[in-house]
């Protein structure tokens, strides 16, 4: 087992890191301490995660949380591996951050997580592009866009539920990995939930209370996030990456990612 952790970009107050896990159920969670203030930003795999404000199952397109000097543990109890972009906030950058923030109540975090939400996306799309390309210069900018986007989300109203059992808990993970391996296979609800051993409405009602959106709507954010990163790293026509990314009509496609990204895909491929 090993954990690779790659600085990507620093600055004064702050710093990313690519890290890389591929710890798995075997795997012992050992107590760990956040040294700043932690967002990071999960862009593979699911684990989970623990610390005093709360537990939860992280996912691709949600938001670890930890404030400066919390104790926490991660774990992969359902399946190997998870890769995130770690942002590192020094206590006093990063209430300054917060205090220009409209709607932001208080820089310390008073949520373990925030899950996949559909304003996230564009940010995810830009931190994995700008990683891919080698773009430090890019996470000046981002590191304020996350932190900005933590504070003020956190403050959404929770809806105080049941929590999953580990045993539906581990059915989601399975289904949200088979998502993430192939987004542009035509999965379906019933045939998700029947892979899961799981009635329609109950793998509905368990899958976005671990992953914050419906099994629909975490896959077309899927969709569209694979479909913006190849937009910035492949020279193919929108059509064909529309069509790789499991959109059969390109007028759909287009709305769509106007509607998710806030730009068309055009202007989203040249950084406009």
């Amino acid at each position: 087992m090993a954990i690779a952790d790659t600085l990507v970009a620093s600055g004064t107050g702050w710093s990313v890191r690519d890290v890389v896990c591929d710890h798995g159920p075997g795997d012992r969670a050992f107590e760990e301490r956040h040294a700043r203030v932690s967002i990071a930003a999960v862009t593979a795999g699911s684990f989970q995660y623990r610390t005093r404000e709360g537990a939860a199952t992280l996912v691709p397109g949600s938001l670890l949380l930890g404030n400066a000097g919390a104790c926490f543990e991660c774990g992969h109890a359902h399946a190997r591996g998870d890769r995130c972009l770690a942002f590192h906030y020094a206590p006093g950058f990063f209430e300054d951050i917060v205090a220009a923030v409209p709607g932001a109540r208080e820089a310390r975090l008073s949520r373990a997580s925030l899950p996949a939400m559909p304003e996230l996306t564009p940010l995810f799309a830009e931190a994995e592009a700008a990683r891919d390309d080698g773009d430090a210069g890019a996470f000046e900018e981002l590191a304020l866009r996350f932190a900005g986007a933590a504070a003020r989300l956190q403050n959404r109203r929770r809806a105080s539920r049941r929590p999953p059992t580990a045993r539906d808990e581990r059915r989601i993970t399975a289904a949200l990995r088979r998502i993430e391996r192939t987004p542009q296979a035509p999965l379906t609800l019933a045939a998700l939930a029947a892979e899961a051993g799981l009635s329609a409405f109950h793998f509905l009602r368990t899958f976005r209370q671990v992953a914050g959106l419906t099994p629909h709507q975490f896959l077309l954010r899927t969709r569209l996030h694979r479909a913006a990163l190849l937009l910035r790293h492949r020279p193919d026509a929108i059509t064909d990456i529309a069509y790789d990314c499991g959109f059969n009509d390109l007028s759909t496609f287009n709305r769509r990612f106007r509607r998710l990204m806030g730009v068309t895909p055009g202007a989203w491929r040249t950084g406009r």
